[in-house]
C-alpha cells in the first residue's frame, strides 16, 4: 500500500538528483573555463588539453554500460553514492596536477564518477514517477545541466580571478563530496521498497494513457535485451541525432565568426541563446511527451531539428535568421537526451532500465566523437562548413526514419 502522506518522497528523489546533475555538468563546463589558465601555467599545448578531456570522455563512454547494469543489479542509491565519491575525489585531485599524465589520470577518474550521474539518475527518477508523469520529472531534472552551464560560466572566472584555477576544482570536488553524503541519506532505489507507488500512479494501476507501455520483466528477460530490434533502432536513432546536434553546436560560434563574419562578441552570444532555449525546451517538450508519447515526440523533435539544420544552410550572411534557427533548434536539443532515456522506461522492463540506458550511451558518445572528426576534416579541407552541415541534416533525417520503424507495444 502507498503511504498516506501529503508529500511524496519522489520529489526528494528528484531534488537530490537535480543537484547531483547540476554539479556533474558544472564539472564538465569547468574544464572548458579553467583550461586556458591551466595550460598557461602548466605549459600544456592545446593538443594536450584536448587529450585530458578525451581521457574523461573515454572513461565515461566505456564504463557507463557497466554502471547502468550495476544500477539494475544493486540499486541506484549505491551506484550514485559511490560515483559521487569517485567524482569528488577525481575533481579534487585535478586541483593538484603538475603534469599531463596526472591530469589525464585524474580527469579519467572524474569521468568514471560521472558514469553514475546520468544513466542511474534518470533510471531512478523514472522509477519514482508513473509512466505519464516521467516527461514532467525529466523536464525538471534536465534543467540541471543547463543551469550548471550558465551558473559556472559566471562563477568560475570569479574564482580564478580571486584565487587560482586550482580552487575551481577544489570547490567543485567539495560539492561532489557533500552530495555523496546527501545521496546516501536521501536516495531510495525503488518506491515499492519504501512503501510508495510511483508518483502519479493512482489506485495501484500501472496502466497509462501512453500507448507505448513497457512489458513486464518476464516478457523481455535481460539476456534478450540486445536481441530486441527496438533496442537497436532507438539506439541508432540516438547515435544519428547526437551526430547532427553536436556537429552544429560545437562549431556554431566558429562558423558565425569565420564564415558569416560576425564579431566575436556577437558570435559568442549564440552560446547564451542556446543555453536559455535549452531550459525552455526541457520544461515544455518533455512534459508534452507524457501526452503525445515518447516516440511521436521524438519524431516531431527530430523533424524540427532537421528543418533548422537545412535552414542554416540557406541563411547566407543573415545572422538574425541564424540566431533564430539556433535558438529554435536548442529548444529540442535540451529535450533530446532525456527523451531517448525515457524510451528505456517505455519500451523495456524497469528491472533492466539502467542497463538499456547505459548501453545506449556509447552510441550517443560515438556520434558526438565522430562528428567532431568529420566536421573538422571537412572544414579544414574545403574552408567552409557547408558540406559538414549537409551531413548533419542527413543524419537528423536518418534519426527520424529509424524512430518511425519502432513498433508500438501492444497492451492487452
Amino acid at each position: 500500500m502507498e503511504r498516506e502522506r501529503s508529500f511524496h518522497w519522489a520529489w526528494v528523489i528528484l531534488a537530490t538528483c537535480f543537484i547531483s546533475l547540476f554539479i556533474n555538468y558544472s564539472v564538465r563546463l569547468g574544464y572548458s573555463v579553467v583550461l586556458p589558465e591551466m595550460i598557461r601555467t602548466l605549459n600544456f599545448s592545446r593538443t594536450a588539453g584536448g587529450s585530458i578531456y578525451n581521457a574523461y570522455l573515454f572513461s565515461y563512454i566505456a564504463l557507463t554500460p557497466l554502471t547502468g547494469y550495476l544500477t539494475d543489479r544493486f540499486g541506484a542509491r549505491r551506484v550514485i553514492t559511490s560515483c559521487s565519491l569517485i567524482l569528488g575525489i577525481g575533481v579534487l585531485l585535478m586541483g593538484t596536477v603538475h603534469n599531463l599524465w596526472m591530469a589525464c589520470l585524474f580527469y579519467a577518474l572524474a569521468g568514471l564518477g560521472a558514469t553514475g550521474m546520468w544513466a542511474p539518475i534518470i533510471t531512478v527518477v523514472q522509477r519514482w514517477f508513473s509512466l505519464n508523469r516521467r516527461g514532467l520529472a525529466l523536464g525538471i531534472l534536465s534543467t540541471g545541466y543547463g543551469l550548471g552551464f550558465a551558473t559556472m560560466g559566471v562563477a568560475f572566472p570569479w574564482i580564478v580571478h580571486h584565487f587560482t584555477w586550482r580552487y575551481a576544482w577544489y570547490f567543485l570536488g567539495a560539492g561532489a563530496l557533500v552530495m555523496t553524503l546527501i545521496n546516501g541519506l536521501l536516495l531510495r532505489s525503488d518506491p515499492k521498497e519504501s512503501g510508495y507507488l510511483p508518483w502519479g500512479q493512482k489506485n495501484g494501476s500501472s496502466r497509462s494513457r501512453e500507448t507505448d507501455v513497457a512489458p513486464s520483466a518476464k516478457d523481455i528477460p535481460l539476456s534478450m535485451v540486445f536481441k530486441n530490434i527496438r533496442f537497436w533502432l532507438i539506439g541508432l536513432s540516438y547515435f544519428s541525432i547526437a551526430y547532427s546536434l553536436y556537429g552544429i553546436t560545437t562549431f556554431m560560434v566558429d562558423y558565425a565568426k569565420y564564415q558569416i563574419r560576425l564579431p566575436l562578441e556577437k558570435a559568442s552570444l549564440l552560446a547564451t541563446v542556446h543555453g536559455v532555449s535549452q531550459v525552455v525546451g526541457v520544461l515544455t517538450i518533455l512534459p508534452l511527451s507524457d501526452y503525445l508519447g515518447r516516440k511521436r515526440t521524438i519524431i516531431i523533435s527530430n523533424s524540427f531539428i532537421t528543418a533548422c539544420l537545412i535552414g542554416i544552410l540557406f541563411t547566407g550572411n543573415s545572422w538574425g535568421i541564424f540566431f533564430i534557427l539556433v535558438g529554435f533548434m536548442a529548444l529540442f536539443y535540451g529535450a533530446t537526451f532525456p527523451l531517448y532515456g525515457a524510451c528505456a522506461g517505455d519500451y523495456f522492463p524497469k528491472d533492466v532500465m539502467g542497463t538499456v540506458i547505459g548501453a545506449w550511451t556509447p552510441m550517443y558518445g560515438l556520434g558526438a566523437i565522430l562528428v567532431h572528426w568529420v566536421t573538422g576534416i571537412l572544414r579544414d579541407t574545403t574552408g567552409v562548413y557547408d558540406y559538414a552541415f549537409i551531413i548533419n541534416a542527413g543524419m537528423a533525417a536518418i534519426g527520424i526514419f529509424l524512430m518511425c520503424l519502432v513498433k508500438k507495444i501492444e497492451v492487452d
